[in-house]
């Protein structure tokens, strides 16, 4: 009885080995198994979701900060507007220039558009005065009217980041530029709701990487970029 036993699990272990073993090499040969995660999305065609805390939807703190201009800007000035939210400083010497190179790209692609724009924070207030960022935003070529890059008090925009948005920035003297931050992108729609995709199981991915450019495709760590897929669901968003 045991010798047959024995035959019987020897086939099944055969049979599996031939089926499915060449596609578990496949998968980790084409990255697959790897790419498997929350960065994983769906196709551009399903609806936006809406992001929840505590059972509601996630609209945007209210905030109000002085821009390069000197004019004194709130969250109510993006209402009727799709845009794009990130905290920056303009001395940063690593992440902060790609993220402000993917969001002109943004501003390019959707400059025939009245209805989009940029919420930029300074985590570096006392520096980035507005002055520092009309001068910042004249050598980077930011044009669009709706893009504002807004300073003031440095513990409300911290708040803002860590508890409004949940994006991370902090003050970190062995961090290049001496501060740590997220450089991701937050996507409002015309509301003031948090939107994002969805990956593959149906979860928000919530944030969209800022700091690798479509021309790169993918960063070192295998981490692919989301520029291209931001601009699909902004598009998506200014049709609603």
């Amino acid at each position: 009885m045991k010798k047959y036993t024995y035959v019987w699990v020897s086939l099944v272990i055969l049979v599996f080995g031939i089926i499915f073993i060449p596609r578990i090499v496949e998968r980790l040969q084409t990255g697959t198994v790897v790419e498997n995660d929350r960065m994983n999305l769906k196709d551009n065609s399903a609806e936006l979701a809406y992001i929840f805390l505590n059972g509601k939807k996630r609209r945007v703190p209210s905030f109000e900060f002085i821009n390069q201009d000197s004019l004194l800007i709130t969250d109510k000035d993006y209402l009727g507007k799709v845009y794009i939210v990130e905290f920056f400083f303009t001395s940063c010497p690593s992440i902060c220039p790609i993220m402000t190179k993917n969001l002109v790209d943004l501003q390019e692609e959707f400059k025939t558009s009245n209805d989009f724009g940029v919420a930029s924070f300074t985590i570096t207030p006392e520096y980035d005065t507005p002055m520092v960022l009309k001068a910042y935003a004249e050598k980077h070529g930011i044009t669009n009217m709706d893009w504002h890059l807004m300073t003031g008090n440095q513990e409300a925009i911290y708040d803002l980041a860590n508890t409004g948005f949940n994006i991370f920035v902090s003050e970190m003297p062995n961090a290049p530029g001496g501060f740590e931050h997220a450089g991701l992108f937050a996507l409002i729609d015309k509301n003031g709701f948090l939107r994002s995709r969805v990956d593959e199981f149906g979860n928000p991915i919530i944030y969209y990487r800022g700091t690798i450019t479509e021309d790169d495709g993918e960063n070192s760590e295998g981490e692919k970029e989301q520029i291209s897929i931001l601009k699909e669901d902004i598009y998506k968003l200014l049709k609603e």
